[in-house]
């Protein structure tokens, strides 16, 4: 099978040859891994074997798409954001909003006038993944895009005191993820359209289920929808302990939720199998706490394979990916151990690394490129 048709069997719980793959490495692993292997960073999920091509349209793309070498290196963001390289990641640094009256938050401009801009990095990885199976990033769609303007504690008081003025900027964020959305799948071949909005902290939600309910979750539902009107799978992002909604995700058409935090509370991520899995598919669930960077190579072979035959129960349904990024401090055998229980050998890792070097020795030279 090749990627695309391995992720789509997987979703539809019909027979696969391998559990798919779609990990996410932090900077820092990436580049371990990447000198392990004698590859860029950039190509160490084609060598691991992920299953799953992506890039993002909206905002994230700001967050994790532009890089930093030094810690203080900073840009702004077609959103007018701040962003500042601290500690691998690029942190907000200033928030557009933050000090803004209510009209002047009601009169602020969304960047639909780099659309193309934004939609280019899909446009260059639609045309490099053939056989693979192909998703469009446009998250943050809600809350999270509106405190990244205005500042989590302003967007929290508002949401109380001024609950119109916040389904209005709610609205207007959901509108641009929507447009963008909207473009990606008329443009592009997609298998299925990413979502995301944390909503959630490692203990419990941000706010009650009652308000997510009547501010994010209508707005969420216009984004799902253009997802569904396509005839794609609706994969949806939220960190942390958001066990109280995943009932009302899967009724407005969600089909994948990721990251499935494991030591949250309620997010257990073969009870959630049991409990959802007739409606809903799982990404996720590898815990990088504990396990991964402090667990013995046979705790982690133990682990990977309960969760597997766990989240498989029903003969497929799951995407085996880390509870987050990859920590830097994981030992090399644990990686290695996880694919080895997903039936990926650390032998058939290296071949495909040394394919891509080969691959990236044919290419022709720019003129004046370094030898």
């Amino acid at each position: 099978m090749n990627s695309r048709e391995r992720v789509q069997a997987a979703l539809q719980r019909k027979p696969v040859d391998r559990v798919p793959i779609y990990m996410w490495f932090h900077p820092a692993t990436a580049r371990h891994l990447g000198e392990l292997m004698e590859i860029p960073p950039g190509y160490v999920g084609m060598a691991m074997g992920d299953d799953v091509r992506q890039t993002w349209a909206n905002n994230n793309y700001a967050m994790e798409g532009i890089t930093h070498e030094k810690d203080g290196e900073s840009h702004v963001d077609d959103w007018g954001i701040t962003w500042v390289h601290q500690f691998y990641f690029n942190q907000i640094g200033r928030y557009p909003l933050i000090d803004a009256t209510l009209d002047e938050v009601l009169a602020y401009q969304f960047p639909y006038q780099h659309l193309e801009k934004l939609l280019r990095p899909m446009q260059t990885l639609a045309e490099s993944s053939a056989g693979c199976f192909l998703g469009c990033d446009v998250s943050p769609c809600a809350f999270e895009m509106y405190w990244r303007l205005r500042g989590m504690e302003n967007v929290l008081v508002e949401m109380v005191s001024e609950p119109e003025i916040t389904r209005k900027m709610l609205g207007r964020c959901v509108d641009f993820s929507i447009k963008l959305g909207q473009e990606a799948c008329a443009r592009f071949p997609l298998d299925w359209l990413w979502t995301g909005d944390d909503v959630a902290s490692q203990t419990s939600m941000l706010f009650s289920p009652k308000m997510w309910r009547d501010l994010i979750k209508p707005e969420l539902q216009r984004v799902f929808a253009v997802g569904k009107s396509h005839g794609l799978w609706v994969a949806y992002h939220c960190c942390g302990a958001l066990r109280p909604i995943i009932p009302d995700l899967i009724e407005i058409g969600m089909d994948i939720l990721n990251p499935v935090q494991s030591n949250c509370p309620g997010m257990d991520p073969l009870e959630l199998k049991r409990e959802f899995g007739r409606d809903l598919a799982f990404m996720g669930g590898v815990d990088t706490q504990y396990l991964l960077p402090m667990g013995t190579v046979t705790e982690v072979r133990r682990a990977t394979a309960r969760l597997l035959e766990g989240m498989t129960s029903d003969g497929g349904g799951y995407i085996l990916a880390a509870s987050h990024t990859v920590p830097p401090e994981t030992p090399d055998e644990n990686i290695f151990a996880m694919y080895a229980e997903a039936g990926i050998s650390r032998e058939e890792i290296f071949d495909r690394a040394a394919q891509i070097r080969a691959q990236i020795a044919s290419q022709p030279r720019e003129p004046g490129a370094e030898a």
